[in-house]
């Protein structure tokens, strides 16, 4: 390969790439094509195009052409990291920045390049501010946030003051940048002592904007003045106030605009707004009814309201205390300025002008201006002149007076404008004193117009000052560095433009020779020009004459020369007005505006230092008045001198194009404001030098892969060393300092080349030794392949000839045996037709036999059958005649006998027998009779209807025999035919069966198709079923889904309001805690005073931790037993009531989700009541049906037995007589049924009644869940023995009634017992109500001798806990006997457990009183055996029965908690004791206090306890261990108030011994919510804590370590330089933060805190580590790379290893790192086609739209071999996402804690077995 040996010292190859001048685009990019070689005068090139072109060599300065960087070079952070520093590659990189990249802001060494986007981007937020807070500022990308980082974190570090110089063109974006700097500042600072310090810092920026900016033709927001803004720090570095300079205000601009450009903003704010009520009195109107807002016919600009405008002024006004009469007053005066540039002047002659009288603006601006309107009208068309002796009023001319109303307007203006700027001075001055400031200068960059005047003369005068400060600054810095690392260096030759400014402000200079000529009484443009011409044409070389013009001159500035026309600089510099004018205004009646007017001296009285350089009021003499040059010079100077006595930072901007096209880059434009802006000389000086910098650590790493083994040596610097030796001869190309290497320009391009060169070669190798072993492996598998087909090929001929051979054979065995068929199926035809033949005939004998047989066997039967019918008739026949015969004789002698007994019935005695006793018999006999009467006619109706059906069947039998008769007749005839018959009968037969196998054949067939269509109508069936099903199950699973949707969004409301409420509650501490500091420092001041003592500095860092805001604390360590009264503090009025208004919407809400709650609950209710009241009504109709039942059946068993007794009434042969009715046994027995019956419908009734009450007990049985066993209705089964004795009694009634005695005798018995049970049962009460009334009798005996042994309050006390308790014991037992059984029932189990605790507290009181009267027994012995001799006893100890109580005396609180508190150490304990010791010693304390009614006690024990917690977390809350060790203390102490608390939903997890330690006399819930809040705060500051650990190795592990160095090495970079570019051995990695991990997870587990909480702990690591790295990722262009993504995968890899190793995989850390996750394969995907776009979206779910774009749009190659991600593939992926809805931040929310929840853990540690450690100090308690 060819080289090219250029003059320059470095090497280029063949093709190399060069860039070509041109006159559209400035430079264009070429590559050779045919080789070069020293002298040759022509380069043979071709353009990206395709275009070949001849590039000519000057042959006298033999320059070449600038050479291209590399393509990895480009595109990079620093202009001063690329390898060849010139014009084109400036251009050119930030053409691929700004167009490609969408990137505005690129470093250039010290400058920060910011280019306008003319879009809005969302790169301003907040945690766009957290994300650069405390970064340094070459580990981000370039920002306006890293250069204001950088200032604020240098004026702290060096104690120096900082200036921020924005400079560039109008509409370059300076006012903008600013603003965001000065945000910066607002957001990282916190103020000192006064509030919303920074809110009215930034409440300047619109009021400035409004009265200073207006729309230009190149910019719609254009400052049209310049201003210095000091912002004032304090010790800590907290905003004080701020104080404002403003520069060269257009004043011009108030009384002409040019076409398309419009005047300040406030006028049109101002008419805008003219609708309102409060500026009805100003009679303005639209802007453009007025001559100085219409000259630019462009009243309005895009995008922008002015009325919100002039909301947002006002609001700004106020901020700032500006009150509502001084912001009218302002508004009233500029209405009087528009007012008064409508006032027509007039011309009277040639010399004289006039104003009409009644000229109505006139009017309205004198009546504003409270002036007189015809002085004004007089001398604004006269003039005083005077003489030294006299003085005249002069008339002027109709231009000369509007010249002066003009001059007037601008003057009322600028007054205005510096009363305005010295107010916001006031208001933003502060009593603090300041310790130090930086400095944000807002100015005008270099202009040159097709006209240029005497503002364009001072902005480019200022911008020379500015550019030889900004020289000499970036000259030192270079030395400075050199020297830093002690290299040898020359000094560098650079562009000096002091001449330049020496021709403007020296003696005899431009501005001198104006002021000259302003002080000549016929001074004019002309002969200023003429003297410029004679004095400095000849003199100065930066001076020169334009050819065509006398009126003209041209300066050249380092930028470029402009030509300054000479008319109205005398003018403008004198800046006069008529005084006359003045004084009437200064008449005037308005407050404001006399203060206008006053003298400089007095209206720059706010600031020590001038607020203004323009508009200075006119003094009488006129000698004495300075020029406007004059002010701006000095206010330069002064300026020059602060920015000399601070650290500069440099913004420029640039105005990429005159069209406002969002991110379009006009190259002639940008290069002339590069070139304007000094950023070419700052690139020339780094140039001249050693541009490109390396550590040898970044060296080393980057070409590693330039090393063989045997060249790496421990030491690093020498192995640099020796690789440059070996890569370039040249040793003046580079120089080694003592941290760096230093290159000349050009030689990191080729050491870029070698490597590449390198990787290229090893890549070639790899893909030749791949395609080799690719080779192979094809040729093997080929050949297996041929040598698999030949053998299967061999296989199948060889099977193919077997088939053959196969089927030959086969032929012949087929031919065989189908011959043989044939034969045998011939033979067996013949054989079936003789058989056929024989059996037809055989058949016909046999059936003609059989037929002849069953003839006579017919005939032989009829005759049989009509002879015995003929023997029976005969028979029947004499039987009559006998029977006859009979009756006659029998007749006859039964008349003989009744003639007899007729004789004797007539006799007397034979009736009065009869008559005896026949009474009733006779009714009964007649009873009998009729019911005789009634069988004789059932009888003989059945008598006739069996007539009738022997009548009919003897007609049938006629009719059968006539028809027998018919069929032998006609058996004769056919017997006749019977021979044929049979043959056709036969013939029939034979086709019947045929059809009758065909008729089967069909059935089959039928019944087939009758079970296809069964089976199809199954399917059909089953298949409507399904669908039904699926249907159903769609609707089930769209209802679930939604439940599961409502479920998601309530869960997530809770949340969200979870953690609303968690975060006002941590600020509403915050505020407390804050007026409770200022409180103390105001106490203390006060104290302070009083003393004479000073304060000493305080020892913590004022970046102590943010708990220390949101935390209450005590007031000391050994003043903990402060009453609550003394700690509170009152909060500021109005944040009480926003928190106030805060928490009632907060209620709100969550009251409404109470109710959504509730209104599912109520629907699940209803539901299920449907289905209860479904169960129900099946239960009422089996209760219908059962009675339904029971009734028949009784009513069957009532029948019979009155049948019975009927029958036994009715019977004439029983032995013995009823009883007659109405006798006594008759009575009785009527009686006794009657009674029995009652008692049957009593007992069916209950019997009933219980079914029922059974079946609804069933049909409640999803109500209560209780036993189906109908014996556990009740306690005692009342219901079942009661059922059980009914069922007895009513199976013993029901047996036959008709024995009525046994009846009888069983009710009497029955009755008997009944009485027998109530006297016992009365007995038995009777002997319980004694026995309570003795048991009472002895309590209150015991209970008054307890009593009498207590002081007489506890005395009172014990008799009023005592009858509280009898009288609840009273209304239990009326309750519970006064309630029905299904009452009793139901409440029988809390009945139950209300009397185990007043047995509980009664087993209490027996204690004590057993005590009491051991105590008193003891003292009697004592007092009687005084005397007594003493006698050794051996004394056994009885082991104590603990309660799990400690005792302690009042007052010992305070000693208690400094020892188990505040002088704890959580290492000690949580290593030698159980965890959760204190809270279980603090609740034991609680108990104690509880058991003893002690109420004050409690609250006092609670709170101090509360308050020493908080004491401690802000003393020590930066350290882990502490905050972990009383998280998990006031998380144990918590659930101990919850587990004994007492409730049902806590007990059921206790033992029952657990459950005897619970509170009994005070309900502490609201504590539980007080300690949950103090959990909340507590678990806040841990995850604060553990931030401040993590975050400064979150990076340096995640992204910024590299596990192989070399081949995946970072890109050089430039004179940022990396904070983490340290030597390997430095470097933190992903073990270390997993150290950190385990660190925090084993300190959390011995502390013992809860699962639950460890887990969500850790989900919030996880997420902290997530949103930092992405954060950083989305940050730094350097990290977004094929490489990087590899990395980050591997990390997170670790740390889900790390997670399933601790057994948290399903904590929800892992979903928290899906972000991470998915950014990484983004790095790592493909990028080309649109098929890649949608795997893109697909895949990154977690990630937003701007978060997917922002990565794309930073991806950079870190090798040759990657790719650039192309811009079209960039917007194919915006089509694509553009329908999301998501949120439009880029940012993910590193600040952001999620809500922490803390559910009910129960201790299995019972408090009567727990010790109290000696160590502790804590002997003055004692076990209870």
């Amino acid at each position: 390969m060819t080289k090219l040996h250029i003059n320059r010292g470095s090497t280029i190859d063949f093709y190399a790439r060069v860039w070509l001048p041109d006159a559209t685009e400035v430079w264009k990019s070429a590559e050779l094509i045919k080789d070069y070689t020293p002298g040759d005068l022509t380069l043979y090139l071709q353009l990206e195009d395709g275009t070949v072109v001849e590039y000519k060599i000057d042959p006298r300065t033999k320059n070449l052409p600038p050479l291209r960087n590399p393509n990895i070079l480009v595109g990079e952070n620093d202009l001063t990291a690329l390898s060849y520093l010139h014009e084109p590659a400036v251009l050119h990189n930030l053409k691929v920045r700004f167009v490609d990249s969408k990137l505005i802001y690129t470093y250039c060494g010290i400058v920060l390049v910011a280019i306008n986007p003319y879009e809005n981007l969302p790169i301003y937020e907040a945690d766009i501010i957290n994300a650069y807070s405390g970064q340094n500022m070459g580990d981000m990308d370039p920002h306006i946030f890293a250069v204001a980082e950088e200032a604020y974190k240098q004026m702290a570090r060096d104690e120096r003051n900082q200036s921020i110089i924005v400079s560039g063109e109008s509409g370059a974006g300076k006012t903008v940048s600013a603003k965001y700097a000065m945000r910066y500042f607002a957001t990282v600072s916190c103020s000192s002592g006064e509030t919303n310090v920074e809110e009215r810092v930034l409440a300047s920026s619109p009021i400035m904007e409004a009265l200073g900016n207006a729309k230009t033709t190149r910019n719609d927001n254009s400052s049209r003045f310049g201003k210095y803004i000091e912002i004032g720090f304090d010790k800590k570095y907290c905003i004080t106030g701020a104080n404002m300079r403003t520069y060269l205000l257009e004043k011009s601009r108030v009384v002409f605009q040019a076409h398309g450009e419009r005047n300040y903003h406030i006028f049109y704010q101002l008419c805008a707004s003219s609708h309102l009520s409060e500026f009805k009195a100003f009679k303005l109107g639209c802007a453009d009814d007025f001559h100085y807002t219409n000259q630019g016919q462009s009243p309005v600009i895009d995008r922008v309201d002015d009325a919100k405008e002039m909301r947002n002024t006002r609001k700004a006004f106020s901020l700032l205390g500006i009150s509502e009469n001084e912001q009218m007053e302002i508004y009233q005066i500029l209405a009087a300025i528009l007012h008064l540039s409508n006032v027509e002047v007039k011309d009277q002659s040639a010399d004289r002008s006039s104003i009409l009288p009644n000229d109505a603006h006139l009017m309205v601006f004198c009546e504003l201006m409270g002036v007189a309107c015809e002085e004004m009208a007089h001398w604004l068309c006269h003039r005083k002149l005077k003489t030294t002796s006299e003085t005249y009023v002069k008339p002027v001319t109709k231009m000369d007076a509007v010249n002066g109303r003009d001059a007037l307007a601008k003057h009322i203006y600028a007054r205005l404008f510096n009363w305005i700027v010295g107010s916001i001075n006031n208001a933003l001055k502060s009593a603090a004193k300041q310790h130090s400031f930086i400095g944000v200068l807002d100015i005008y960059g270099f202009e040159t117009f097709d006209v240029n005047s005497f503002e364009q003369f001072c902005i480019n005068y200022a911008n020379e000052k500015l550019q030889q400060q900004f020289n000499l600054h970036v000259f030192k810095l270079e030395q400075e560095e050199y020297m830093r690392e002690e290299i040898p260096w020359r000094l560098i030759d650079f562009y000096d433009n002091q001449p330049c400014i020496n021709l403007i402000e020296a003696k005899m200079g431009i501005l001198d020779l104006l002021d000259e000529e302003c002080k000549m009484p016929k001074g004019s443009d002309n002969t200023w020009a003429q003297k410029l011409y004679n004095t400095l044409l000849k003199q100065n070389a930066h001076f020169d004459k334009p050819r065509l013009s006398n009126r003209a001159f041209i300066i050249h500035h380092f930028a470029d020369k402009v030509e300054y026309q000479c008319e109205g600089f005398l003018e403008k510099n004198k800046d006069t007005v008529n005084e006359e004018q003045i004084n009437v205004l200064k008449k005037s009646k308005f407050n404001l505006l006399p203060k206008l007017f006053e003298d400089d001296e007095k209206a720059t009285v706010s600031t020590n230092k001038p607020t203004s350089i323009i508009g200075r009021s006119s003094q009488t003499q006129r000698d004495n008045k300075k020029t406007v040059g004059l002010q701006f010079r000095q206010s330069l100077h002064l300026l020059m001198d602060t920015l000399n006595a601070t650290t500069p930072h440099y913004v420029r901007c640039i105005k990429p194009n005159d069209h406002k096209a969002p991110f379009t880059l006009d190259p002639v434009r940008a290069v002339q404001q590069l070139r304007a802006c000094g950023i070419l000389e700052t690139i020339r000086i780094s140039a001249a030098g050693f541009p490109s910098r390396w550590t040898y650590q970044e060296f080393f790493s980057r070409y590693r892969v330039l090393m063989k083994q045997n060249d790496v040596l421990s030491d690093k610097k020498q192995t640099c060393r020796n690789l440059l030796e070996k890569l370039i001869e040249d040793q003046d190309k580079y120089q080694f300092g003592k941290n760096k290497i230093f290159f000349r320009a050009g030689q990191v391009a080729y050491l870029e080349k070698l490597r590449s060169d390198k990787l290229r070669m090893a890549c070639v190798r790899i893909q030749k030794t791949i395609r080799c072993w690719l080779a192979r492996k094809k040729y093997l598998r080929m050949r297996k392949s041929a040598i698999i087909i030949q053998r299967h090929v061999r296989g199948y001929q060889a099977r193919c000839y077997v088939q053959f051979l196969r089927r030959t054979r086969a032929a012949v065995v087929i031919q065989k045996n189908v011959r043989m068929w044939l034969t045998r199926r011939q033979y067996r035809q013949q054989r079936s037709a003789a058989i056929t033949l024989q059996c037809f005939l055989r058949a016909y004998m046999a059936r003609k036999q059989y037929y002849k047989l069953i003839f006579e066997k017919k005939a032989v039967v009829i005759q049989r059958w009509v002879k015995g019918w003929l023997t029976r008739q005969h028979y029947r026949r004499i039987m009559a005649a006998v029977v006859l015969l009979q009756s006659c004789a029998r007749r006859m002698k039964a008349k003989k006998e009744l003639k007899k007994l007729k004789v004797e019935a007539r006799s007397v005695e034979h009736y009065k027998k009869l008559n005896i006793g026949m009474e009733n018999k006779i009714v009964q006999l007649q009873h009998k009779i009729n019911e005789q009467h009634k069988e004789n006619r059932e009888l003989s109706e059945r008598l006739s209807a069996v007539e009738k059906t022997q009548s009919m069947e003897r007609e049938k039998q006629s009719r059968e025999i006539e028809n027998l008769r018919k069929s032998e007749e006609e058996a004769r005839r056919k017997a006749e035919v019977f021979p044929s018959l049979l043959e056709q009968l036969s013939f029939l037969q034979h086709e019947l069966e045929n059809t009758l196998s065909e008729k089967e054949g069909l059935e089959k067939q039928m019944n087939e198709v009758e079970e296809l269509n069964m089976k199809n109508n199954m399917l059909s069936t089953e298949k409507n079923e399904l669908n039904t099903l699926i249907l159903e199950q769609a609707q089930q699973l769209t209802e679930i889904k939604t439940n599961i949707d409502n479920t998601k969004q309530l869960e997530k409301d809770l949340s969200e309001e979870r953690s609303r409420y968690q975060s006002l509650l941590s600020e509403h501490l915050h505020l407390e805690e804050r007026h409770r500091d200022l409180k103390e420092d105001m106490n203390f001041s006060i104290s302070s005073t009083k003393s004479g003592h000073k304060r000493t500095d305080s020892n913590y860092s004022s970046n102590s931790s943010e708990f220390s805001q949101t935390l209450a604390s005590t007031e000391g360590e050994d003043s903990p037993t402060q009453t609550e009264d003394e700690n509170q503090s009152t909060v500021d009025l109005s944040v009480l009531l926003k928190l106030q208004r805060r928490v009632k919407e907060l209620e709100q809400e969550k009251q409404s989700l109470w109710q959504q709650l509730d209104k599912r609950e109520e629907a699940q209710q209803e539901k299920a009541k449907v289905q209860e009241q479904r169960t129900v009504g099946r239960a009422e109709l089996d209760l219908e049906t059962l009675k339904r039942q029971e009734l028949e059946y009784e009513n069957k068993r009532l029948k019979q037995d009155l049948n019975e007794l009927r029958k036994s009434l009715t019977n004439e042969n029983s032995e013995a007589l009823p009883p007659a009715p109405g006798s006594v046994p008759y009575k009785i027995l009527l009686e006794q049924l009657n009674s029995s019956n009652e008692e049957l419908e009593m007992r069916k009734e209950e019997v009933l009644l219980l079914r029922s009450h059974m079946v609804r007990q069933e049909a409640l049985k999803h109500k209560v869940k209780k036993s189906t066993d109908i014996h556990t209705l009740n306690e005692d089964g009342e219901l079942w023995l009661a059922y059980e004795g009914l069922k007895e009694t009513n199976s013993m009634s029901m047996p036959c009634v008709s024995n009525t005695v046994h009846i009888s005798s069983r009710l009497l018995e029955c009755q008997m017992q009944e009485q027998e049970r109530v006297l016992s049962e009365k007995y038995r009460k009777l002997l319980e109500e004694m026995n309570k009334l003795k048991e009472e009798k002895e309590q209150q005996q015991k209970l008054l001798a307890q009593n009498l042994l207590l002081p007489e309050d506890a005395r009172i006390e014990a008799s009023l806990k005592h009858e509280i308790t009898r009288l609840a014991s009273e209304n239990l037992v009326s309750l519970f006997t006064g309630c029905p059984m299904l009452i009793k029932s139901f409440y029988w189990r809390e009945l139950m457990e209300q009397h185990e605790k007043q047995e509980k507290t009664m087993r209490k009181l027996k204690k004590q009183l057993k005590f009491l009267m051991r105590k008193s027994t003891q003292q009697k012995k004592n007092s009687s055996l005084m005397n007594a001799p003493v006698r050794a006893v051996n004394i056994t100890r009885k082991e104590k029965d603990y309660q799990g109580m400690l005792e302690y005396k009042k007052g010992d609180e305070s000693r208690l908690l400094k020892s188990l508190v505040l002088e704890l150490k959580p290492r000690g304990v949580a290593v030698n004791f159980i965890p959760g010791l204190p809270a279980y010693i603090i609740f034991m304390c609680v108990r104690y206090a509880d058991s003893v009614n002690d109420d004050e006690g409690v609250s006092t024990l609670l709170n101090l306890t509360i308050t020493s917690i908080k004491g401690v977390i802000k003393k020590r809350g930066n350290d882990f261990e502490v905050v972990s060790f009383w998280l998990a203390n006031a998380c144990r102490l918590m659930h101990c108030l919850r587990q004994y608390s007492g409730d049902e939903v806590y007990m059921i997890h206790n033992t029952a011994k657990q459950n005897e330690h619970c509170l009994t006399n005070f309900e502490l819930s609201e504590y539980q919510q007080v300690i949950c809040d103090l959990a909340i705060q507590i678990y806040r500051q841990l995850i604060k804590c553990m931030e401040d650990i993590l975050q400064p190795i979150i990076v340096g592990c995640m992204l910024e370590h590299e596990t192989v160095h070399g081949v995946l090495g970072s890109k050089p970079t430039g004179l940022r330089k990396r904070s983490t570019s340290l030597p390997e051995e430095g470097a933190v990695t992903v073990e270390v933060l997993l150290q950190h991990l385990g660190l925090f997870h084993t300190t959390m587990s011995q502390h013992g805190m809860d699962s639950d909480l460890i887990k969500q702990v850790v989900k919030q690591q996880f997420y902290i580590i997530c949103a930092v790295t992405l954060n950083h990722l989305l940050l730094r262009k350097d990290m977004c790379s094929w490489s990087k993504g590899l990395q980050i995968r591997y990390n997170v890899w670790q740390l889900e290893e790390w997670l399933a190793e601790k057994e948290l995989a399903d904590c929800g850390a892992k979903e928290t790192l899906e972000p991470l996750i998915q950014a990484a394969q983004l790095l790592q995907i493909k990028k080309k086609t649109e098929a890649d776009a949608q795997a893109i979206c697909t895949m990154c779910t977690a990630l937003t739209t701007a978060q997917i774009v922002k990565v794309l749009s930073l991806y950079t190659p870190v090798i040759e071999f990657e790719e650039r991600v192309s811009t079209t593939f960039i917007t194919i992926i915006k089509n694509l996402l553009k329908d999301r809805v998501e949120s439009s931040t880029l940012m993910m929310d590193a600040k952001k804690i999620f809500a922490v929840t803390f559910p009910f853990m129960p201790s299995a540690v019972t408090l009567e077995t727990i010790q109290i450690p000696a160590s502790l100090n804590l002997s003055f308690l004692t076990r209870v």
